[in-house]
């Protein structure tokens, strides 16, 4: 289990595959299982890394306040640490803010898939957003996450998510660290983020309103929106499509040569 560290901070993150590298930047609160149906669909033909936030998972969970650039020279040790010379980008929420900002201040990053993410935490429903921590109660916590439909239809899976949320996801102070950093964010001008990006955002979310991401997309030099079925964990609602999406997008964008 890899471990960088930046300022003093222990960052835990994981790898698979071997190819080009994607990294997956997460949300507020959420472990690393909320990558895992992408991360088992790209590792192999790709190299790939997910990393807990700090106050997330096995990273260190230091006193906050935490904001988005120190989150994004996380990001930095993390890459740094592993030797990635450039890399494709996934974040969802605060992860797509994450990987805004790294995509302005670095020079690694390749492409930006964003989720459920606004160019100003002016944009972000705090309050609904404090109702996703596991400290809201493991079955209200999921409702501005996933649709009804698909609660009832899978309560085996929300069990299993149930199960991964209470052994990795950040709740108390470190939910509300990493909740101020994403209500408290700024983009960088947006016409110098220059990358290839796909933003895909819920129809639904209660968290993210639709005109925030679209508008995010149609503000970006090279980017591309779509709206999706769900609230704000569409993308894991509709994994298999969306994961399908990513794959052709980041091969158009990669020579798979490493």
């Amino acid at each position: 289990m890899p471990t960088a560290t930046n300022r003093g901070v222990s960052l835990h993150y994981e790898t698979d595959g071997d190819g080009p590298t994607v990294v997956f930047v997460g949300d507020v609160g959420y472990g690393a299982w909320l990558w895992g149906w992408h991360y088992d669909a790209l590792a192999g033909p790709y190299e790939t890394v997910v990393w807990d936030l700090r106050g997330t998972g096995d990273s260190d969970a230091p006193a906050g306040p935490y904001d988005v650039p120190t989150l994004a020279a996380d990001l930095e040790a993390v890459l740094a640490d592993h030797g990635v010379g450039s890399a494709h980008l996934v974040g969802a929420g605060l992860g797509g803010m994450i990987a805004l900002r790294y995509a302005h201040e670095y020079n690694r990053a390749r492409t930006l898939t964003l989720y459920c993410t606004a160019a100003s935490g002016d944009a972000v429903d705090a309050d609904a957003l404090r109702s996703l921590s596991l400290d809201a109660g493991d079955t209200a916590s999921l409702d501005g996450a996933f649709s009804p439909a698909l609660r009832e239809a899978d309560p085996a899976l929300v069990e299993r998510v149930t199960e991964w949320r209470r052994a990795d996801d950040a709740t108390g102070e470190a939910f509300a660290a990493q909740a101020a950093a994403a209500t408290g964010f700024e983009a960088p001008p947006l016409y110098e983020v220059t990358q290839p990006t796909e933003v895909y955002y819920g129809v639904e979310d209660p968290v993210v309103p639709v005109e925030a991401a679209a508008s995010l997309a149609d503000d970006l030099p090279r980017g591309t929106g779509e709206a999706v079925e769900g609230r704000h964990c569409c993308y894991v609602e509709h994994a298999t499509v969306l994961t399908d999406r990513l794959t052709a997008f980041l091969d158009e964008h990669t020579d798979h040569e490493v």
